[in-house]
């Protein structure tokens, strides 16, 4: 099928946002992973001081798990679709979270706040035309020494790993979309996953994007192999 992408996509994330919170919530460990992946940023004394980017941030449920590892940190949360960010709104944030309606593509809007302690990115660069470029601009978002953190589907390459991703989306996602007039989004989430870099590969992707001290870090429990950390530096 042909992925979902810009325009299209934000439009299906607005229709689909309505439940999104439900439907993530029973995913085995799907919080439990976001607030992994965002400890693995590894900001010092709670992110005191520390300016934060949320890229893609959806509902609001990635930028709750940097809220949670650094307590002390500033957030900005950054999502191009209004019905995601309508439901992020509707919970109660402190004073130092913010939330900019923008394509991740166009980041002049978020220049302001920067460069950024930390950018950090769940479930978003599968979804992008270009990652390339979407990459390139956070490394100028980031201050030097700034911490980029990739919370991804990102395959292992293993063919089992594939075979397991496709019987989740069979057995219990694709009926929830079709149930709940979503199956363009999850048929999108279905392929965008096979579609998208190996764990490696990705990896490489970063390192050619100008980020050092690269590590892949893989989730715990059924989505080993699936559910992937990614963690740089800008030099």
């Amino acid at each position: 099928m042909d992925l979902l992408r810009d325009t299209e996509l934000a439009t299906a994330f607005d229709h689909a946002a309505r439940t999104y919170d439900r439907m993530t919530s029973v995913n085995p460990g799907y919080h439990a992973q976001l607030l992994r992946s965002a400890r693995r940023l590894g900001l010092p004394r709670g992110g005191a001081g520390a300016s934060l980017l949320d890229l893609g941030c959806g509902t609001g449920t990635s930028t709750a798990a940097l809220l949670r590892a650094f307590p002390r940190a500033s957030v900005t949360g950054v999502d191009a679709s209004a019905g995601m960010l309508a439901r992020a709104l509707e919970k109660p944030w402190p004073e130092r979270v913010s939330f900019v309606r923008a394509p991740v593509e166009e980041m002049a809007a978020v220049e302001a706040g920067g460069p950024y302690d930390a950018v950090f990115a769940a479930y978003l660069l599968r979804n992008v035309a270009d990652p390339d470029a979407v990459l390139g601009a956070v490394r100028r978002l980031l201050r030097p020494g700034g911490r980029l953190c990739v919370h991804e589907y990102a395959l292992s390459g293993r063919a089992a790993d594939r075979l397991l991703w496709t019987a989740v989306m069979n057995g219990f996602v694709r009926p929830w979309a079709r149930l709940h007039g979503d199956a363009g989004l999850y048929e999108h989430l279905h392929h965008s996953v096979l579609a998208f870099d190996t764990a490696d590969a990705f990896a490489d992707r970063l390192r050619g994007a100008g980020f050092v001290r690269v590590r892949r870090l893989p989730q715990p429990g059924w989505q080993t192999g699936i559910a992937h950390t990614f963690v740089a530096v800008r030099p």
